[in-house]
């Protein structure tokens, strides 16, 4: 059975670049350095040609990571869903913890594109799964390393 993996437009996007620049850019690059170590004679002990060796592998397997991605990717144009008024992947929550009254804004997103320090979080972090299908003045508990966090939903935009 295929999983679908949920995907924004820019996540895919952002996929397919990396993509095109190991084909295009990283892949000629690496097999040029294999034939010029190669050159320089017994491969055994050639260093340059097992380190280039080395990157081609990891550069093919992240190429067969990506196109299997992008082709079990469901990809969600969050501005082309009716807002219901509930937390779902690819909406942008604004939430304030209850015990210190912190405010943040995260976007729900794909693993991939997940990052942070952008407010960009994973659908699959405490976070979101605990944020997902909730609505406005929801409060919902996290779990987190520290111990468990009470946060209030403030504002659901799909944007």
């Amino acid at each position: 059975m295929i999983t679908l993996i949920p995907m924004t437009i820019r996540g895919a996007e952002k996929l397919r670049q990396e993509l095109k620049q190991l084909k295009s850019i990283k892949r000629p690059r690496i097999i040029s350095a294999i034939a010029e170590a190669r050159e320089h004679g017994d491969l055994k002990e050639n260093a340059e040609y097992h380190s280039a060796r080395e990157e081609q592998s990891f550069c093919e397997g992240r190429i067969k990571e990506i196109e299997s991605k992008l082709s079990n990717s469901q990809i969600i144009d969050i501005k082309k869903v009716s807002n219901n008024g509930r937390v779902i992947f690819g909406s942008t929550v604004s939430i304030l913890n209850i015990n210190n009254n912190e405010r943040f804004t995260y976007q729900i997103v794909g693993d991939d594109e997940s990052d942070f320090k952008k407010n960009l979080i994973s659908i699959n972090s405490p976070i979101a799964r605990g944020l997902i299908g909730k609505k406005i003045d929801t409060i919902v508990v996290i779990c987190t390393p520290g111990g468990d966090v009470e946060y209030k939903i403030l504002k659901i935009d799909y944007i």
